[in-house]
């Protein structure tokens, strides 16, 4: 499983309380209210651990962790 496939099946499961929904890799989590701050926090702590990297304090923005894309964008980044 690709890294956005894993991503996509985190946040439905863990996020979106187990929601079936249609999830669009470049659709903006924060705007749609799909995550928040507290879910941002989430996903890095569930990178780090799934993908062994570790994800400094200056990469947790907006730009690297607001769409599915930008996400699996940066694991690529860091592996």
């Amino acid at each position: 499983m690709n890294a956005s496939a894993v991503l996509k099946e985190y946040i439905r499961e863990e996020l979106m309380n187990g929601s079936n929904g249609e999830l669009d890799e470049a659709e903006n989590l924060l705007a749609a209210g799909i995550i928040d701050s507290l879910g941002i926090l989430r996903l890095v702590s569930f990178v780090e651990e799934k993908f062994g990297i570790e994800v400094p304090d200056e990469d947790v923005t907006i730009d690297n962790f607001q769409s599915v894309k930008s996400m699996s964008d940066y694991v690529a980044s860091q592996s």
